[in-house]
């Protein structure tokens, strides 16, 4: 099944006026603190930025406090370069922003598309879920 295989990121560190530089190779292999994109959400990233006419912003994935079971998914375009702390990740040229807090409870997620009859779009899979609400948006650890 595609949606199983992930993209091995490129990390690369933010600097003071939020320039990319130190690219680590993409055949490394993926770290345990590292966020993931399968295929179809990296296809599906790209769609979505280039129907918004913006194909060079980034992704921001993050949480927050709330919903049902305690944190909620945090998933939005990013126009602004990443912030002092940001880890930046590049999947096949669609880049993803992750402030550190966030990064903690994302460690090793795989951030995938799903399309089925009652629902499309992106799915965290989180390996440090304990506990989800029913509606899938919110999760505890």
């Amino acid at each position: 099944m595609e949606s199983d295989k992930v993209t091995t990121p490129q990390t690369t560190p933010a600097t003071a006026d939020g320039q990319v530089s130190g690219r680590t190779s993409p055949a490394a292999a993926p770290t345990k603190a590292a966020v993931t994109l399968s295929p179809k959400a990296v296809e599906m990233a790209k769609k979505q930025l280039a129907k918004r006419g913006t194909p060079d912003a980034a992704i921001r994935l993050g949480l927050k406090g709330g919903g049902c079971s305690g944190f909620t998914y945090v998933i939005e375009f990013a126009d602004d370069p990443p912030r002092e702390r940001d880890r930046v990740f590049d999947f096949d040229g669609v880049r993803v922003y992750v402030d550190p807090k966030s990064l903690i409870y994302l460690a090793g997620t795989v951030l995938d598309w799903e399309q089925t009859l009652m629902y499309q779009g992106f799915k965290f899979r989180n390996p440090h879920e304990a506990t989800s609400c029913g509606c899938g948006h919110s999760f505890s650890v």
